[in-house]
């Protein structure tokens, strides 16, 4: 068996240190520049394009991480009839989870307010939140979102979800498509991005649809840069509509010293850990979708091209 390995950015001894244990008798190699050679399975992340050139032997394009649009930007020029395969959780769900429960909780205590007024000395009391209102949004209910969703249950929160087909997530209202989506935007009080980046997702958190949520919302982000239209929050945090926003993805990475966002005390910034790829469980979900493949057995997690996820 020939694996060929790329990962933008990172260190590839771990991983083929991992590949070798999960199987001792196969070829690892790197991709480089001018690699054409035959490969049974290709281990990528963020891979040029060069890389996913038509190459002779190639079953499967396994991606170490749950998003794949920097593999679906390529289009038509991906090789034809290798599915592309993403993780499936990988020890990301409960990461994801902790991170939104952390933000969700953050505001609804009003913690955020509170260390403004422990940096100027100030011990005031602030009114809580009241529960019955504060309703969590999740956009996006796949994996990581019905995690998320399973995680702000156990604190009583109203929870919806909108999905682009209908879901059926206990304890959670559920919109879907075109029409639900407007609802599910005027009943979300705290809304989290979890969504897939597709041609249809991209800009989709932007000065309309913000602007739909209710006075005073509050915005999550942890899926990918392009969805938000970073002027349209920075002016509707600005002009109070949007309380406040936990921001994790960028359209730019690292974001710019310049930046207003930097600048902007309501926007929280963190450098895009919300969930980290697990080495150790990502190689063995992936050896366990290549043995099933060379059995000529199916396996979960191909991604459909026609909806970019």
């Amino acid at each position: 068996m020939r694996i060929l390995f790329y990962a933008e950015g990172g260190k590839p001894e771990p991983w083929l240190a991992e590949l070798k244990t999960a199987f001792p008798a196969a070829q690892l190699r790197v991709w480089q520049e001018g690699d054409n050679e035959p490969a049974d399975y290709a281990v990528v992340w963020k891979p040029p394009l060069a890389m996913l050139q038509p190459r002779a032997g190639l079953k499967a394009v396994f991606n170490v991480g749950a998003g794949v649009d920097a593999i679906l930007q390529f289009g038509d020029a991906l090789p034809a009839g290798v599915p592309i395969v993403r993780l499936d959780d990988a020890g990301m769900g409960v990461q994801m989870a902790e991170y939104v429960t952390h933000a969700v909780l953050r505001y609804f205590r009003r913690f955020d307010e509170f260390e403004v007024q422990a940096r100027a000395g100030q011990w005031r009391f602030l009114k809580p939140h009241d529960k019955e209102h504060f309703s969590v949004g999740i956009l996006g209910l796949g994996v990581l979102g019905s995690r998320i969703a399973q995680a702000l249950a156990h604190f009583d929160f109203p929870l919806s979800g909108w999905s682009r087909t209908p879901k059926n997530v206990p304890g959670v209202q559920c919109y879907a498509g075109q029409e639900g989506f407007d609802a599910f935007l005027h009943n979300s009080r705290v809304l989290v991005c979890v969504l897939p980046l597709t041609a249809e997702t991209g800009g989709i958190l932007n000065r309309v649809t913000l602007g739909r949520l209710p006075p005073g919302a509050y915005l999550i982000n942890v899926a990918r840069g392009a969805h938000l239209v970073e002027d349209d929050l920075l002016a509707l945090v600005q002009n109070g509509h949007i309380t406040a926003a936990t921001l994790d993805v960028f359209h730019e990475e690292p974001l710019p010293p310049a930046h207003p966002f930097w600048q902007e005390p309501r926007i929280t910034i963190t450098p895009h850990m919300a969930a980290l790829t697990l080495r150790e469980d990502s190689v063995r979900q992936i050896a366990g979708k290549i043995r099933a493949l060379e059995r000529g057995e199916p396996i979960a997690g191909v991604v459909d091209l026609t909806r970019g996820y």
